[in-house]
């Protein structure tokens, strides 16, 4: 996998994802663009799930964990309630 210069950052969140209920301080991990990092981050998903502080449709888990380790994880957010995935560039 290429570098790309991105990281990701999973949030917990209101419903509408708003980024005032995202909290940089309680959700503090950033994920590096590596397959090893992104397997790191399908499993905070995974956690997440589990614990049910989120909610995914079970018809969707596959999609979300597609996103994840091969494609935009930033688009995973759109089958999760409750949790939103930020890319930011790293330099």
């Amino acid at each position: 996998m290429a570098k790309s210069g991105k990281a990701f950052i999973f949030f917990n969140c209101d419903a509408g994802k708003s980024e005032a209920s995202m909290n940089i301080f309680y959700n503090r991990a950033v994920y590096k663009d590596t397959k090893t990092s992104r397997k790191n981050l399908w499993k905070k998903i995974r956690e997440e799930y589990g614990a049910e502080r989120i909610q995914i449709a079970s018809e969707n888990l596959s999609a979300v964990e597609n996103a994840i380790l091969e494609g935009d994880p930033v688009e995973a957010g759109n089958f999760i309630q409750f949790g939103a995935i930020c890319a930011v560039d790293c330099y």
